[in-house]
């Protein structure tokens, strides 16, 4: 019993440390050394919720027409009252079969802890409140904007040229489901994602972050970030 004990706090310890360490060290390890007013800034919102994290983008022109896809799969996104798109990646089992706690199933959570196939979520939005405690604005220069999008963009997987959606799934009627590029496991799932897509952006992150919670401390502890 006692070498057990040993054994789970072992690995207590070790995750631990793992997470400390994800987050406090950076990626990249250095920083862009231009001048904070060297470009137009770019501002998006990070949301975070208990275990997921999502990106949402300002609608404008030229985002409708560059996922003008999502209106011919089934959502419109260019309708009055539209004010941002919001992009996540995550496990295909969990991510659709999970809208709302209530309705957690075993099997999802297995494939959640293993290895799942992935999608995208897409959600149209109207204004979203940039001071409330789920929401951070993040600010880049339109080349990282841009760089972002094409991350973005290349998540989703393609027949010929055309992204796919997948039919009857969604929460309601202001969002779809897509397939997407990338397998998900619970080491390197949809936060680690977000994470990638923000270094896009000339952003840095830690090292590390599986956690909401991880992944917005070490935006804090790593960059400016604009005032709610």
């Amino acid at each position: 019993m006692k070498r057990l004990l040993r054994g789970v706090g072992l690995v207590v310890l070790m995750s631990v440390t793992a997470l400390i360490a994800g987050t406090v060290v950076p990626r990249p390890p250095w920083t862009d050394s231009r001048s904070p007013d060297a470009a137009p800034k770019r501002e998006i919102l990070l949301l975070s919720n208990a275990i997921h994290t999502d990106i949402a983008i300002p609608v404008d022109p030229d985002l409708l027409l560059r996922f003008g896809f999502l209106s011919a799969g089934g959502l419109a996104i260019d309708q009055p009252g539209v004010r941002y798109l919001v992009f996540g990646w995550g496990g295909r089992a969990f991510y659709i079969e999970t809208p709302e706690w209530s309705q957690l199933k075993p099997l999802p959570v297995l494939k959640a802890l293993t290895v799942d196939r992935s999608v995208m979520h897409i959600e149209r939005a109207g204004g979203i409140d940039r001071a409330h405690p789920a929401v951070t604005p993040l600010a880049m220069d339109n080349a990282g904007y841009q760089r972002l999008l094409q991350f973005i963009e290349a998540s989703f997987a393609k027949q010929g040229d055309m992204p796919v959606a997948i039919p009857g799934a969604a929460y309601g009627q202001n969002d779809i489901f897509y397939e997407a590029n990338g397998r998900f496991n619970a080491l390197l799932g949809c936060n680690t994602w977000t994470s990638a897509a923000l270094r896009q952006a000339g952003l840095a992150t830690g090292w590390w972050n599986p956690l909401p919670a991880t992944l917005s401390v070490s935006l804090a502890l790593h960059n400016d970030l604009p005032d709610r």
